[in-house]
């Protein structure tokens, strides 16, 4: 039994915030930095308000079979949801990249070490 990794990016865009909800994410920004960005079973937020509206979740979550990835993303997309109106932030344009990691090519260095041990 394998368990595949997925990795799962849900993007969207924040709509029609208040400038309540614009201080409040502009406070909590410094967490959900770009550069600290990455996939969580929870889901990591990132952002970067004072460049544009746009926002990233990141999810880490698994599965037995290829066709699992679909109903992976599903999750993500309902956790993102769920994250967002729970604090009655708007969004709009939500949309989802999913990677199943073994099916991903491997990078240099893997190729060689997998070469070195086959």
């Amino acid at each position: 039994m394998t368990t595949r990794t997925f990795r799962i990016m849900v993007r969207g865009v924040f709509d029609g915030l208040t400038d309540e909800q614009r201080a409040e994410l502009l406070a909590a920004a410094p967490e959900h930095d770009v550069l600290h960005a990455s996939f969580t079973r929870e889901g990591h937020l990132s952002y970067d308000l004072s460049a544009r509206t746009a926002f990233t979740f990141r999810f880490l979550d698994g599965g037995e079979a290829e066709e699992d990835i679909l109903e992976a993303t599903e999750r993500a997309e309902q956790a993102a949801q769920s994250w967002l109106t729970g604090r009655g932030y708007g969004f709009r344009n939500l949309r989802s990249q999913a990677e199943d990691l073994s099916q991903a090519p491997l990078g240099k260095r893997r190729r060689r070490a997998a070469n070195a041990t086959g």
